[in-house]
């Protein structure tokens, strides 16, 4: 076991006292030591309950015969951080996760780990730390929130308060409708719950075959959400026996199934910058054209919120990640010989079914015969820019409007909500990129300002920054080069044409390529700000959106 290297043997009796002091008997020494990277934390709804998660796998290693050691890593709330400077803070953390991981884990000579991650960078760092690593190892998350009907009938959630802004900012609602959606819209500890980022991830952990059926969909607050780590906390220990490991599992065929799963479930663009993050450490290929690929013969078969009006919990009951999986076997679009931390794909999959057709369409009746993601490529993103397609109304999926242009997400939300936006425009964001940000912040409080006042059936949004899962409408992020790189993005004027064409990837700045080189020749780029600390360590060393944004090796 790898966890020898600090217990057996006279010349290990110092770590051995050491491992005592923390109250190890000589019976858990001989035991497989089982580290439970655990994050949570009390800032987090989505991590505030993820102590009760811990103590369920803990259980579940103990009933199995081996003996867990937890330690925890940071996670930030990715809502709460939006709209300021602590956005930039969001994306970068997924490098501290993992670099972190790798350090306690490295140190302490865990013989497996299980992961406990809830929201959206948590679950990629430690898919990344995992990979890396390349230990024994399962995830459990801590599981979505609920999604509760309010007064007015609808189904809430995280998003529909940013929208409910919007429409109070427009007038189209009151000060005393807005606080009851406050009120209403996150009624429970759990990821939030629409397909937004953590809960995209959380569905292709269990797509991609790391942790167990049921790991993206069952909500938080369920009793079968502990019986779930307790059944990871006993499978880790199956795992170090057969010394199987995350690269084992996590492969070039997974993948392709993981982005299969994303096509059909309409995830949100940040899995493209994480899936590309993990491949990277996985040392695996990807590129953004695989997206395109697999999306033109996978079906979207679901509209979750923000798309359309179901929640996880509706997933959930319509049978899950493995119902998903299932219906796209239909039509061999799985690889079911695929290895997973409970067998193979096909053996998980075999008995799972569709519950509600209304939730997960059928196979041959889909919302669209294409896939919920694009990855678009043009003059303005020469590299690739990410769209969620199946958020987007059919009457923007081919769109050409005049730019508007802002170098901050500030400047933009000024001009959303002082009416300067009119239908017909196209939002340009710059300098929000991975560097230019730097930290390349999400972009969900104009794009919900936008859909809140009534014009995403008229007006698009394009950035070098990114979108959260939340984000609907005609909004196309991780343009690369970024502005700060000196890509086409830096270079386009108030009132440019810019044509969107969705269905066959197409992101085009209406100028001339002698335009756009004079272009370049007179345009002094925005310098980055004085940067210090992290922020400064970071813009640095990270690579473009294409690439995952990730730390060269």
């Amino acid at each position: 076991m790898r966890s020898d290297n600090i217990k057996l043997g006279s010349e290990k009796a110092p770590m051995r006292a050491l491992l005592k002091a923390s109250g190890l008997t000589d019976k858990q020494l001989a035991k497989p030591i089982i580290g439970i990277v655990n994050s949570f934390n009390e800032v987090v709804p989505g991590h505030i309950h993820l102590n009760t998660i811990a103590r369920a796998v803990k259980d579940g290693v103990l009933a199995a015969g081996g003996t867990p050691m937890e330690f925890n890593t940071i996670g930030v709330c990715d809502g709460i951080a939006m709209g300021h400077e602590g956005m930039k803070y969001s994306l970068c953390t997924r490098e501290i996760i993992a670099d972190s991981i790798e350090c306690m884990v490295k140190a302490h000579c865990f013989d497996g780990l299980v992961f406990i991650p809830n929201c959206d960078k948590i679950v990629p760092g430690m898919l990344m730390a995992a990979v890396r690593l390349n230990i024994p190892a399962i995830f459990v998350s801590g599981g979505p929130m609920l999604s509760v009907r309010d007064e007015g009938g609808a189904y809430l959630d995280y998003n529909s308060v940013y929208e409910a802004v919007g429409a109070y900012k427009g007038g189209r609602i009151t000060a005393c409708e807005l606080e009851r959606i406050e009120e209403s819209a996150c009624p429970t500890c759990g990821s939030c719950s629409g397909m937004f980022t953590a809960n995209s991830m959380n569905c292709l952990s269990e797509a991609v075959g790391i942790a167990l059926p049921g790991n993206g969909t069952i909500p938080a607050v369920y009793s079968q959400r502990l019986r779930l780590a307790k059944m990871a906390g006993e499978r880790i220990i199956d795992l170090v026996r057969q010394n199987i490991c995350p690269r084992d599992i996590i492969t070039e065929r997974s993948v392709r199934n993981a982005l299969a799963v994303d096509m059909a479930l309409g995830c949100s663009t940040n899995t493209v910058l994480h899936l590309a993050a993990i491949c990277y450490e996985a040392e695996i290929p990807f590129s953004l054209k695989l997206i395109n690929e697999i999306s033109e013969i996978t079906p979207n078969l679901c509209k979750l919120a923000p798309a359309g009006v179901h929640h996880l919990q509706d997933l959930n009951r319509a049978g899950g990640v493995s119902a998903v999986m299932a219906e796209l076997n239909k039509r061999g679009l799985i690889d079911t010989e695929v290895m997973t931390v409970s067998g193979t794909v096909g053996e998980r999959i075999e008995n799972a079914k569709v519950r509600d057709y209304s939730v997960i369409k059928p196979i041959d009746a889909p919302y669209s015969q294409t896939g919920g993601l694009a990855a678009l490529f043009g003059n303005l993103a020469p590299n690739g820019a990410i769209v969620k397609r199946s958020a987007v109304r059919a009457e923007m999926l081919k769109f050409t409007g005049r730019a508007r242009v802002f170098d901050s997400e500030e400047a933009a939300i000024a001009a959303i909500y002082g009416g300067e936006i009119k239908k017909g425009d196209v939002v340009v964001i710059r300098y929000e990129g991975p560097k230019g940000g730097p930290g390349m912040r999400e972009m969900l409080s104009p794009t919900s300002a936008i859909a809140g006042m009534g014009l995403d059936a008229d007006v698009a949004l394009i950035t070098d920054g990114r979108f959260s899962g939340a984000t609907r409408g005609a909004a196309i992020g991780h343009v690369s080069p970024e502005a700060r790189e000196g890509g086409p993005i830096a270079y386009v004027k108030e009132g440019d044409s810019i044509t969107l064409d969705i269905p066959n990837y197409g992101i085009t700045l209406n100028i001339s390529g002698e335009e756009l080189e004079k272009r370049k020749s007179q345009t002094t780029l925005k310098p980055l700000p004085d940067l210090k600390g992290y922020l400064k360590r970071y813009a640095a060393m990270v690579s473009s959106a294409d690439k995952g944004a990730v730390f060269g090796k």
